[in-house]
Formats: structure tokens, sequence, C-alpha cells
């Protein structure tokens, strides 16, 4: 099985960058992994957020495949510790589709068509992340989620 994240934005400061690469490259050592930057929607200042939203989400939706396996990384979600992540994880790479796709929104969240595309949606925390700072924690929850199946030593108790 093959996990897509799709974020929203692009990530401009470099240690953010250089960070969230490095969880990426770690993650190709366990299991195809990879990770898409949806453009930001453009010449948004006059638009309401509700059409912001529609406009990345028509992108979001086009980057999704038949029978692919949708979770939104979304504030309302399910919230998880590390070990309950990787239990999770464990399961959706036995049980899931081919691709299980895992998406971070914009500033203003998920449009309707997107929520009509997700099976479920995961909360990384109750505080509040910049849609930049969301992308280096999810690949790296998703890293610990790997070592802890795989009973490395980088998670401890």
């Amino acid at each position: 099985m093959k996990i897509l994240f799709i974020a929203t934005g692009k990530t401009d400061a470099p240690y953010l960058l250089e960070a969230i690469g490095l969880y990426c490259k770690r993650l190709e050592h366990y299991l195809p992994f990879d990770m898409l930057a949806i453009p930001a929607a453009r010449q948004v200042k006059n638009l309401p957020e509700s059409r912001q939203k529609e406009k990345e989400g028509e992108q979001i939706v086009k980057a999704l495949e038949a029978g692919d396996y949708v979770v939104l990384l979304d504030e309302k979600g399910n919230e998880y510790t590390s070990l309950q992540f990787a239990a999770y994880m464990e399961k959706k790479m036995s049980a899931a589709p081919r691709r299980l796709v895992f998406v971070a929104g914009g500033p203003y969240g998920f449009s309707d068509a997107v929520y009509r595309h997700a099976a479920e949606k995961i909360s990384l925390s109750k505080m509040t992340f910049s849609h930049q700072m969301i992308r280096l924690l999810f690949v790296e929850q998703l890293y610990r989620a790997m070592t802890i199946l795989h009973n490395e030593p980088y998670h401890h108790e």
C-alpha cells in the first residue's frame, strides 16, 4: 500500500523544509510515501473564505483516485497517542485499498466536496498550528508510527 500526504499551500521556511524532507526520506525505508503540495488558491484577497475553500478543494479532489481511502487532518477528528496512531496505521495498512491518502487543508479548512470524499478525520492536537507546521508534525508522527511497528528505538514511553 502507498501513502500519499496532500497539503495545501507551500512551505517556505527553510528549517521546516529541511525537517520535512528528513522525515519523508526516512519514511521511504518503511513504505511507499509521497507528498503532494496543492498550490494555495490565487487572487483570493477579495474572495470569501467559502470560495477559497472551494478552489483549494477542487485541486485536492482532482489529486484523488478511485479507491483511495481519504483521511482528513481536521481539528474535529479523532485524537490518538503515538502508540494508538501506530496501531491505527497497522490496521489501515493491512485493510486499506492500494492508497491511503492523508490531507491537510488550507487556513480555512476543507470544502464540502473534500469532506464528501473523506472516510474519516484525525486531529493531531487540540491546539491550532500553521499549515506549514502541520506538515512536519504529521510526517514525524507517521515516521514514529513506523518505528513503533518495527520495534525500533525512536519512540520512548
